[in-house]
């Protein structure tokens, strides 16, 4: 399905408009790829149909359009270093930190399908008994409700369960479920899956004690990235840990973070 030039500069004003993803010029062939099996799947025959269902304003095309151009490429314990910066400082830190309070509030921004909050959950479980005591909330969001409802479900497929996961940590977190692996619900406590784009107006939440906020910066401006971080700085407690994707960092966007030296983990704290 060719997409005509007209046709994509309507679809990359549309995606920034309600994602803050930025499509520049060369990445026709990206919207091609993710929106001709779109059109395919509802029966329309080029994707000039799917657009003209955007300009009339259908709020489920407009939905499944985002959900489409949104990467979703995660993994369980991605990048690994995050969470061995967990293990080894942060949450030792702020055990003695919370120590009077007994309590710990998590957020996994851009979760995607549910890999990093239920690795973060594995984490705790596998290293710190003591929380068991406590009252430890995990908050994921992510724009996409295609992806929550997957996270929400907790079903992957043998390929998705090998991609990072420790063969020990399967065998004791997750079911066999057919071809796949199913969460248990014993990890899936305490963990809260909702929907949020963190380019609108922020819900209600407590503040933060750890933030993960990982490779999704990276599709932003320089003007949403700094917005973003003004509204991180007002989330996080004044001692919590911010977490970036490897590629990403507040240097020359934000002054209100500094880095802690954490091996690779891409950690920060407010100035």
């Amino acid at each position: 399905m060719a997409l005509s030039n007209t046709d994509f500069d309507y679809i990359r004003h549309f995606v920034r408009s309600k994602s803050a993803i930025v499509l520049e010029p060369g990445k026709e062939y990206l919207v091609e790829s993710r929106l001709a099996p779109l059109a395919r799947l509802k029966g329309l025959e080029s994707i000039s149909a799917v657009v003209d269902k955007l300009k009339r304003n259908d709020p489920e095309m407009q939905r499944e359009v985002i959900d489409a151009m949104t990467t979703n490429e995660t993994s369980f314990f991605r990048d690994l270093h995050p969470f061995e910066a967990l293990r080894t400082t942060v949450i030792p830190d702020l055990l003695t930190r919370r120590a009077s309070e007994r309590r710990l509030d998590i957020w996994s921004a851009a979760c995607s399908s549910g890999q990093e909050p239920y690795t973060i959950a594995m984490t705790l479980r596998e290293h710190f008994a003591c929380l068991g005591n406590w009252n430890v909330r995990i908050q994921a969001t992510d724009l996409s409700n295609e992806m929550l409802a997957k996270a929400r479900v907790g079903r992957y497929a043998q390929i998705e369960a090998n991609r990072g996961m420790p063969a020990a940590l399967l065998v004791k977190y997750f079911d066999r479920a057919g071809m796949g692996w199913a969460v248990k619900p014993e990890l899936k406590h305490g963990i809260e899956f909702s929907q949020h784009n963190l380019v609108t107006p922020w819900p209600v939440m407590p503040k933060m004690d750890i933030i993960f906020i990982r490779n999704v910066l990276i599709y932003f401006d320089i003007e949403t990235k700094r917005a973003v971080f003004d509204r991180v700085a007002r989330q996080l407690k004044p001692d919590g840990y911010l977490f970036l994707g490897a590629a990403e960092t507040t240097v020359n966007i934000h002054d209100g973070f500094r880095r802690i030296q954490l091996d690779k983990a891409g950690c920060y704290q407010l100035s």
